[in-house]
């Protein structure tokens, strides 16, 4: 039944926009570019998602913060290569991304 409620979710999201809508984190990470510079467990360009997670553990602004680091680009945060704006994302998204990246677990 789950499957078929995400079917049909992409389904309205295709006609209504055109184009296909993300549900969820993981997807979301992928089809934004997340992944061209970033990783769970390891530094690639920007940091692990894991440091991430564990930085920003027990802040109650941690979602608002993620939102505009990723939103607005950030520079000095995690070294000297800044991080790109990515100002075409939605706030809903932004907000999945922000979420799914502070949920990471080892």
């Amino acid at each position: 039944m789950k499957t078929y409620l995400n079917l049909m979710a992409a389904a309205i999201c295709i006609s209504a926009t055109g184009l296909a809508c993300a549900n969820d984190g993981a997807t979301l990470l992928k089809d934004s570019g997340c992944l061209s510079c970033h990783a769970k467990a390891e530094k690639i360009v920007g940091p692990a998602f894991l440091s991430i997670a564990d930085k920003y553990r027990g802040d109650k602004e941690a979602v608002a913060s993620l939102v505009q680091s990723i939103q607005n680009g950030s520079k000095g945060k995690w070294g000297r290569i800044p991080m790109p704006a990515h100002s075409s994302i939605s706030q809903d998204d932004l907000k999945t991304l922000a979420r799914h990246v502070l949920a990471t677990t080892p």
